[in-house]
């Protein structure tokens, strides 16, 4: 937590893998050239004298592609090519200075119809320009530097608090504070023996809420809730323990559980995210009053986040929230926390016809879900741009809802709008490592393309055994 001061894309059919004109003849004059062989002493990952690079698109013309790369046959190349409405945008990277690569791009020019193109030469970002980048972990194990970095309540609560002049709820926040503290990863998350007090106040909000569950929540939710009673115990006499949590979520999505003190900065929490790491408190909302608490606890993160964190589609948006953010300015990550605020926690989606909710703030407050949804709510389609831009309520309901029409439209959206995100370099999730590549220099981007092109053969094997199987 941080603190705030489907239906498929079209595409080819497996009957349609008798390939198009272009892809056939791409084929051919492949092998006919031998691009796809690389000599020994001309690895992708070491650096080459006379390097360059070239990106550009075509129109989705008979024979154009073919066209085009027959002016690279003479030079050992690597390509990523990927279909974008009518057009083909082609990368291409050479063994070739940058006179030779003109006297081609006069060729492509002079040839083809080209929609676009970007001419690029040794491109690798001086260490310089990453001096003003902000610290982010690049691996699981940094992010105990940052998850203790605790900036409001932990053990220490608000004269407001409901629990501020409860002596033995402080001292029952600063147990679950020094757990949290003291963990590290790689660790089991303590297991805790929760009292009477804790579990009825838990059993409250578990009931009430599954009163509207059925009617208010989003189809993922409502999928998910059963699995976690299954496997987690969830119960309305039971808090479930969040190593079994963890664990759980792991098989789901690889996401894991990793206990805090109490609010992080937004840079911190969503830091935590682009290694699916869900930073999430153990401690109960005061007994005075369970239907209401000033901060998020543990019936808040066990009810609202985790039945959605277990559906891939939805973990992977907030991981890309995540991984936007690293070495991001202060202004970029409050805009990306903003985002997250108004559709991880609070956002609204459309099924069947009717809204649901599948935000954790929502589906943790009894109040605030029935708001949402009575038909008096102002509600706006999730626009990044705009929704970056609204301002966050802590202790009343939203001004404003933002509607996504699912969580793969979300997705898309936050896709192109971390593009406009303003930092010198990319980042790629390793999830053999858990670890975070910084992409600022042509070894290490060649070094993806590389991965990728493996995992593509993967998928071409695949559908050129399935075909076999079917007689196509």
């Amino acid at each position: 937590m941080y603190s705030k001061t489907t239906a498929p894309r079209r595409g080819r059919s497996f009957d349609s893998v008798n390939t198009s004109y272009d892809d056939k003849h791409l084929h051919n004059e492949m092998n006919k050239a031998n691009f796809s062989k690389i000599d020994e002493h001309r690895k992708l990952s070491s650096p080459r004298k006379g390097h360059a690079a070239i990106l550009f698109s075509l129109k989705n013309e008979v024979g154009g592609l073919v066209k085009a790369l027959k002016l690279f046959q003479e030079s050992h190349y690597n390509i990523e090519r990927k279909r974008r409405n009518s057009e083909f945008e082609v990368f291409v990277d050479c063994d070739s200075d940058q006179q030779q690569l003109r006297e081609v791009v006069q060729l492509l020019q002079t040839h083809m119809t080209l929609a676009d193109m970007d001419l690029r030469g040794d491109l690798s970002l001086p260490e310089d320009d990453m001096d003003g980048v902000p610290w982010f972990p690049k691996k699981i194990s940094d992010l105990d530097q940052c998850s203790n970095r605790v900036l409001m309540y932990g053990s220490d609560l608000d004269a407001d608090h409901p629990g501020f002049k409860d002596n033995v709820y402080r001292k029952r926040r600063k147990y679950f504070a020094d757990l949290a503290m003291g963990y590290k990863h790689g660790e089991a998350i303590p297991r805790v023996a929760f009292t009477a007090e804790e579990v009825q106040t838990w059993g409250v909000v578990y009931r009430e809420l599954n009163k509207l569950y059925p009617s208010h929540a989003c189809r993922e939710h409502l999928q998910n809730l059963p699995l976690l009673a299954q496997h987690c115990g969830y119960r309305e006499d039971n808090i479930p323990q969040l190593e079994d949590v963890s664990r759980f979520l792991k098989e789901r999505t690889g996401f894991t559980i990793r206990p805090v003190a109490g609010y992080l900065s937004p840079r911190d929490f969503l830091a935590g995210l682009a290694f699916r790491v869900f930073h999430c408190t153990q401690y109960v909302r005061h007994r005075s009053d369970p239907l209401y608490t000033p901060e998020p606890d543990t019936c808040h993160e066990l009810l609202g986040h985790v039945p959605l964190l277990a559906e891939p589609s939805f973990a992977q948006f907030s991981q890309e929230l995540g991984l936007a953010s690293l070495g991001a300015s202060d202004d970029s990550v409050q805009k990306l926390a903003t985002c997250y605020f108004f559709t991880v926690e609070f956002g609204l989606c459309r099924e069947e016809g009717g809204l649901r909710a599948y935000g954790a703030g929502l589906l943790s407050s009894i109040g605030e879900l029935k708001h949402a949804l009575s038909g008096k709510a102002n509600i706006l389609p999730f626009d990044p741009d705009v929704t970056s831009r609204q301002e966050c309520l802590i202790t009343t309901f939203q001004d404003v809802y933002f509607l996504s029409g699912s969580f793969e439209e979300a997705k898309v959206k936050m896709r192109e709008f971390a593009k406009t995100i303003r930092r010198p370099f990319s980042v790629r999730y390793n999830p053999y490592t858990q670890s975070v590549a910084v992409l600022k220099d042509m070894p290490s981007i060649n070094s993806v393309v590389e991965e990728l092109r493996h995992e593509l053969d993967i998928v071409g094997d695949a559908l050129h055994r399935l075909n076999q199987h079917m007689g196509v």
